[in-house]
């Protein structure tokens, strides 16, 4: 593994880096997640103009990039320092592999170009706090979280017209304004029960959407309810049912990576604005930065976040050319214990203003606790990793997976 940039990565990340930090610093951060989208679009089509960041790990035969997952993860590393608030999780990381892999040759033909264009974005709806779940991430995916056959979750009924979904979905990531919507259903009652994906227009009869209140007001999420409403099958019905949790299973190692990625950015510039203020905050005629013991306190979040850096590039590289190894969840892991870490000591030793809503430092901190909520614990991540390793088994331990 090389782990040096090549000259078309780090123009990736000069040029994010450069049109992040004109476009969204703390008062657009803040202007953005007010408004009703939750996001700027201005700065959703400078990304897609100037980057493609939404096509970035495309196929070029669908109007993407043609990238990995590694420049993918290197972006969102930037994505993450400045908390940019847009569909690229939802809609890059989340929706569109699901797309390439589940959809026909006439939808991947329809919708990927749109996706990549970032002229359409697209969200992921999974019932209820169960999008880590869903993704095979902190449990097999095969359980009981998108309804578990006769209530609950999102149904699906074939009629003579085509397929039709009753139900609702929480915490849908972007769900309020996303333009199409990949809807998990149970559909074929309690014997044969088995999920299936269907793709909905956000502004379908029937479709109601309502924003709700976050932590982490840089990821939007919205409420989904669906009354009797008009649905396409991703794919080719029943034919694609077998490929559904295969293919949930292979993002959630992706989308991980990603996100690992994304984390380590966001401790990274939280311990930055820390050692910045530790340098210029004075206390007894000296910065604050010079006692030994906030020395020892930022030197400790520095070294779990290189650590975390370090499994988030190797998860990154390895999702792209050794996916079998499967490691996005444990490097997802240390990421989320290293930002949350940062932000905290971030909080805390920023002293008064810290606390303030004023300051940035809280965004940082919610953000590390939001995406613990989300798509962690860390401990659940990595105890399903081990399960799924049998690292425990010949001693006959268990590794206690849930809550």
């Amino acid at each position: 593994m090389d782990t040096r940039l090549t000259a078309e990565q780090d123009e990736i990340r000069r040029t994010l880096r450069e049109l992040l930090g004109k476009r969204c610093g703390a008062r657009e951060v803040r202007a953005a997640v007010d408004s009703p989208a939750g996001h700027d679009p201005a700065l959703w089509a400078a990304l897609a103009d100037r980057l493609g960041l939404p096509g970035l790990a495309l196929p070029e035969e669908y109007g993407g990039v043609g990238c990995s997952v590694t420049e993918l993860a290197l972006a969102c590393e930037e994505t993450g320092r400045a908390l940019a608030p847009s569909p690229l999780l939802a809609t890059t990381v989340l929706a569109a592999p699901l797309v390439l892999a589940l959809g026909t040759e006439a939808q991947r033909a329809d919708l990927l170009p749109r996706l990549a264009a970032g002229t359409l974005t697209a969200a992921l709806a999974v019932p209820g706090p169960a999008l880590a779940a869903a993704l095979a991430l902190t449990g097999d995916n095969g359980g009981d979280w998108a309804g578990g056959g006769r209530a609950g979750g999102v149904q699906a009924r074939h009629t003579a017209d085509g397929w039709r979904l009753y139900g609702q979905v929480d915490q849908v990531l972007d769900g309020h304004s996303a333009d199409l919507l990949l809807v998990a259903a149970h559909t074929g009652g309690f014997a044969r029960s088995r999920t299936l994906f269907f793709l909905v227009p956000g502004d379908a009869d029937g479709v109601a959407r309502v924003r709700q209140t976050a932590l982490d007001a840089t990821r939007p999420q919205g409420r989904v309810q669906l009354r009797d409403v008009r649905a396409e099958s991703l794919g080719a019905d029943d034919a694609g049912a077998p490929a559904v949790l295969p293919a949930l299973s292979a993002l959630g190692d992706t989308a991980a990576a990603v996100l690992a990625a994304e984390a380590v950015g966001a401790a990274g510039r939280a311990l930055e604005r820390t050692v910045e203020y530790a340098g210029q905050r004075e206390q007894f005629g000296r910065p604050i930065g010079s006692f030994q013991a906030v020395k020892h306190r930022l030197a400790d979040v520095y070294v779990q976040v290189q650590a975390a850096r370090s499994a988030a590039c190797y998860a990154a590289w390895a999702t792209a050319r050794a996916p079998h190894e499967r490691v996005g969840a444990l490097a997802l892991a240390q990421a989320l214990e290293a930002l949350r870490l940062a932000a905290a000591e971030a909080v805390q030793l920023h002293g008064g203003i810290g606390f303030t809503w004023e300051h940035e430092a809280h965004l940082y901190f919610k953000r590390a606790a939001g995406d613990d909520l989300l798509f962690g614990p860390a401990h659940r991540l990595r105890g399903y990793a081990a399960e799924r390793a049998r690292l425990f088994a010949d001693a006959g331990v268990d590794v206690g997976v849930a809550v």
